[in-house]
């Protein structure tokens, strides 16, 4: 079965160019022309993945992702012409999956796409293989979840494979660029800030120092309780 996949984009020549990219890649389309119309079709409807401006009318798209989280943890993956810090972080903190810069190339958008579905799929194949634990953390993949103590946290997919990815090679330095290709499925030096920005939420939601910054390389798992 094809992988069906919602565009809500208020931009019509942006859309269509989207719409006949991925139509051509092989996925199956919907497209909405405002929040109101996304958050409609997207009850309406099964989804493999949301692909959502933010600066839209009637209802943005940082509201439309909250409310989708409300319901789904369908990967999603936010288009916009906002390319501060803050505007990356708020979208994170919805739990976006990932986030794209206008003006973007039909290549990265369609890479972008595949490496999202992919992790999201490799987390369902292998859901119930093992629990791995490092220190108080306890990463329990049969349900998904994430446990600091006794206390469960919440992550996105790509937090999640972040963390998976650390504590598998606890002491192992991972440049930016190797989370990159690692965890995203793409090694470009021009998006380090995204793997900056979830290595930030990563740690402000376990609440402890274990993932180390190395000056000048990159990140590793050490330290902590």
């Amino acid at each position: 079965m094809k992988d069906r996949i919602l565009i809500i984009e208020d931009e019509t020549a942006i859309r269509s160019i989207l719409e006949e990219l991925l139509t051509d890649a092989g996925y199956e389309i919907e497209t909405a022309g405002d929040g109101l119309e996304g958050i409609t079709k997207f009850r309406e409807q099964s989804f493999s993945l949301v692909l959502l401006d933010i600066m839209m009318p009637k209802i943005d798209g940082y509201v439309v992702c909250e409310m989708i989280r409300r319901e789904s943890d369908v990967p999603v993956i936010m288009l916009t012409a906002l390319d501060e810090e803050e505007a990356q972080v708020r979208a994170f903190e919805l739990k976006a999956d990932d986030y794209i810069t206008k003006p973007f190339s039909v290549k990265l958008v369609l890479m972008r796409v595949e490496a999202v579905l992919r992790r999201a799929g490799e987390g369902r194949s292998l859901a119930g293989s093992d629990v791995i634990t490092w220190k108080n953390i306890r990463l329990d993949r049969t349900g998904h979840y994430v446990f600091v103590g006794d206390r469960p946290v919440t992550l996105t997919h790509t937090e999640y494979e972040l963390l998976e990815l650390f504590m598998r090679h606890p002491g192992q330095v991972f440049t930016r660029d190797s989370l990159l290709d690692h965890v995203w499925g793409y090694d470009i030096a021009c998006e380090e800030k995204t793997v900056n920005i979830h290595i930030m939420n990563l740690r402000r939601k376990l609440d402890t120092d274990v993932i180390q910054t190395i000056r000048g390389v990159g990140y590793r798992l050490g330290k902590g309780n």
